[in-house]
């Protein structure tokens, strides 16, 4: 090994391994194998890495050698990185953490795949989710339970979990993960990393979906990066994010650039409570330190406007939108009629002209991701018995959507990012939500936040 690679390269940015890669600092096999060498050892207590596909990619790693001796250079040349077990892989079993999909395999990659791989990168292994994606835990009967490497007695969070825990453990720079309930935001949060739920559309979802299926895209659902660092998720956005080919014809994606330069510049609406779900003490207080802070660097920070959508309206609309996108296919399952679903879609549309309004005026809104901190894992097979403990109260489990939904309904971009520590020592997480097609506006506000207060921390050495 190298005397970069033994001065700890692996917990580099994403941005950091690609820049040393394309200056030939480090060469693609030595930091492959480290990677996987790193994922046998670390991976052991927390079971992330459930499917691994080692060989191929020493024999990628070899190839991008290759084409860096050439002179070759691409975004992601090289650089080794786990994806979610429900984007499909080529030649990888994509279970969606049922065993009724066992032994099957993906024909051909994903879209957002066969991006990341014609940018360079090489996909070293597929990360744990709960059965059919629809908890925030990882844990299933294919694969078993995924823990949280801040305390393994602990969830780290659904249904990316896997993603989040091998991020924070250190064992993969970059990850791709997927949120129609908070499954990108609700794990880093839990785990002290960052996510990027795009707006709607923004990034194809085909080739993620359970396996034998290829239909049109799942409302509310996208697929977005996950990483250690918000200029991580920029890099990976501008690889994944675009139309298909056969829209390529006729489209061409423009972004606008962030609203703003600096902290300083911007309006920000901080919201600590909801209507629908109860809010621990330490997690509302770490926001309201947040924008403490904000406003001590001369940001415009509101904690309330009259332009604000109706958030328990807005969550009435979304749940059954959900419900009819989730339970599509399961047996005992009750469709609503065509006419009912288009005037749910009319409500959506309402809600998505109200947050036009508001981010007239406003730049951004900064809330939490989840109600808690990593919560001890659940054995409740029952989801509706299900419950969480904030502030010394059971709630029901599942009121916790209304967070994560807040930038779903409307189909907005939303950044989550880690804003602190409870007095136990795991982190707290935060969203940053700002308007439609107004990616690179979260994502800035998430790269100036880890500039002026710090961003993620790693956990303590596994034990």
């Amino acid at each position: 090994m190298s005397e970069t690679l033994s001065r700890d390269v692996l917990d580099r940015t994403a941005g950091e391994l690609a820049d040393l890669l394309a200056a030939r600092k480090i060469g693609a096999l030595e930091l492959m194998d480290a990677a996987i060498a790193r994922i046998e050892d670390r991976d052991r207590a927390l079971n992330a890495v459930v499917v691994r596909d080692f060989d191929r990619a020493r024999d990628a790693a070899k190839a991008a050698d290759a084409a860096l001796a050439r002179g070759e250079r691409r975004p992601l040349l090289g650089l080794p990185m786990t994806v979610k077990e429900s984007n499909q892989v080529e030649g990888l079993p994509s279970t969606w953490g049922s065993p009724a999909f066992s032994g099957w395999t993906a024909p051909r990659d994903a879209v957002v795949i066969q991006k990341l791989k014609a940018a360079g990168a090489i996909v070293m292994g597929l990360t744990n989710v709960p059965p059919f994606l629809a908890d925030w835990q990882a844990t299933n009967p294919v694969y078993g339970r995924t823990r949280n490497p801040w305390d393994l007695s602990r969830s780290p969070g659904g249904s990316s979990g896997g993603s989040a825990a091998a991020l924070a453990s250190g064992m993969t720079p970059l990850e791709i993960g997927s949120d129609i309930g908070g499954s990108i935001r609700v794990p880093s949060a839990f785990c002290g990393t960052y996510g990027h739920k795009p707006t709607y559309g923004l990034v194809s979802s085909r080739g993620h979906s359970p396996p034998g299926l290829d239909g049109g895209p799942v409302p509310l659902a996208v697929v977005g990066p996950m990483a250690r660092a918000p200029a991580d998720l920029r890099r990976a956005l501008d690889v994944i994010a675009g139309p298909e080919a056969h829209d390529a014809k006729g489209y061409v994606l423009d972004l606008p650039e962030p609203r703003r330069a600096e902290l300083a510049d911007y309006r920000i609406l901080v919201l600590s409570s909801h209507p629908l779900a109860a809010t621990d003490s330490e997690v509302a207080g770490a926001l309201e330190t947040l924008a403490d802070r904000l406003d001590a660097l001369g940001a415009a920070v509101f904690r309330s406007s009259e332009l604000m959508p109706d958030l328990a309206a807005q969550h009435q609309v979304y749940m059954p939108i959900l419900n009819t996108a989730i339970s599509r296919g399961q047996p005992g399952a009750t469709p609503i009629d065509a006419h009912t679903y288009m005037n749910m879609l009319d409500a959506q549309v309402g809600f998505q002209r109200a947050w036009a309004a508001f981010f007239e005026t406003f730049d951004v809104v900064i809330m939490p991701t989840f109600g808690t901190t990593a919560f001890p894992h659940v054995d409740e097979s029952s989801m509706p018995a299900r419950t969480l403990t904030i502030d010394g109260r059971s709630t029901p489990y599942f009121d916790q959507l209304a967070w994560p939904a807040v930038a779903l309904l409307p189909n907005l971009p939303a950044t989550a990012v880690p804003i602190g520590f409870s007095r136990a020592g795991l982190p707290i997480g935060a969203q940053i939500m700002g308007a439609h097609l107004e990616d690179r506006t979260t994502i800035h506000v998430a790269e100036l936040l880890e500039r002026e207060f710090g961003g993620f921390r790693p956990p303590p050495p596994l034990t």
